[in-house]
């Protein structure tokens, strides 16, 4: 869990010089992700790994697997729970299957918001207690703040995107939770769950006709090359990563280590969500200059999509298993931001 009170700055381990202790072989972590090595979250979670190994002077030995070499997303959360990665930061729609305010940030009234409303929520208490309930029922530490994904989209690859109108009938790709599917199923679209990795093929074959994903996921994987074309930008949510490490290697840890871990964090989230943005602006002009046709849906078209959204946001919270206490520091969250 965050310790409470961890001001984001160089604290703790990071603010005096590391002792290392005469450890005959560095503790070994492998740490899964299935996002392609350009794409921002393995950027950044590669440098958070370079960054440890340095202060931890080789005590703590990082692999990464990225590009779902070792683990699809979907499987990494068991994988933790059986020892057989330490660390890993799957999406917050992939972790809802075990504890669905994780997924918070999909609700309805965060659709077309500032990204600072959703961090309202997810820095806050609500984030913090849905951390509490990470931890206890997946047994791992969560060493900081969630990594920002970026702002989910619709991206098309053979019907022109021209308004959220255009969506119904499409049959459109997904990446798992409630939220997601529901969105598709609200403009009048079919949804449907496709693992990452194959995406690609699953687009040029067809397989479905849209799909919910972020300019940058889209980019790096270069999807134009799968017959992308189209997207309607209505930053419908903002996705995030949860960075998670295995409990089994968190209490092996020396306290020094764990300090370490979480001052490490603390110091680079800011960084590490500010580039992220950054990736998602240098993707969208990747996107046009590749010859898509990127469509921003109006503010106007915003505002009305989630004011018919809220209507249904009671039954959204219920079929999610959103608890109402969590739900009412959402609510608290957002109503105290705006």
């Amino acid at each position: 869990m965050i310790p409470s009170g961890r001001r984001l700055v160089l604290a703790g381990a990071l603010a005096a010089p590391f002792i290392p202790t005469a450890r005959a072989e560095p503790v070994k972590m492998r740490v899964s992700l299935d996002t392609a090595p350009g794409h921002a979250r393995t950027v950044s979670i590669a440098d958070f790994l370079k960054k440890l190994e340095a202060a931890s002077q080789g005590e703590i030995a990082p692999h990464l697997y990225d590009s779902g070499e070792l683990l699809a997303d979907h499987a990494v959360i068991k994988a933790l729970v059986l020892g057989q990665i330490e660390m890993a930061a799957p999406g917050t729609w992939l972790v809802s299957a075990y504890v669905p305010e994780a997924d918070l940030g999909q609700l309805p009234v965060f659709y077309g918001q500032p990204v600072s409303v959703t961090h309202a929520a997810t820095d806050g208490i609500p984030g913090d207690l849905v951390n509490e309930q990470i931890a206890r029922k997946l047994r791992v530490t969560i060493p900081g703040h969630w990594i920002d994904l970026g702002y989910f989209n619709w991206y098309s690859s053979r019907k022109p995107l021209a308004s959220l109108d255009d969506l119904r009938g499409l049959r459109i790709r997904n990446s798992g939770g409630f939220a997601q599917p529901w969105r598709a199923r609200f403009f009048g679209a079919v949804p449907t769950e496709t693992d990452w990795p194959d995406v690609p093929a699953a687009l040029a074959q067809g397989v479905f006709d849209a799909l919910q994903s972020t300019n940058e996921s889209c980019a790096s994987a270069r999807l134009w090359d799968a017959g992308l074309r189209y997207a309607l930008i209505d930053h419908q949510a903002m996705g995030a990563y949860i960075p998670m490490i295995s409990e089994t290697f968190w209490t092996a840890l020396r306290p020094a280590l764990k300090t370490l871990i979480t001052d490490l964090w603390a110091a680079n989230i800011g960084v590490y969500r500010a580039n992220m943005a950054a990736a998602q602006d240098k993707a969208e002009k990747d996107l046009r200059a590749r010859g898509m046709k990127l469509t921003v849906v109006p503010p106007e078209d915003l505002v009305e999509a989630r004011r018919r959204m809220m209507a249904e946001q009671d039954q959204v919270v219920r079929e999610m298993r959103i608890s109402p206490a969590i739900f009412a520091r959402i609510t608290e969250s957002v109503t105290a931001i705006n």
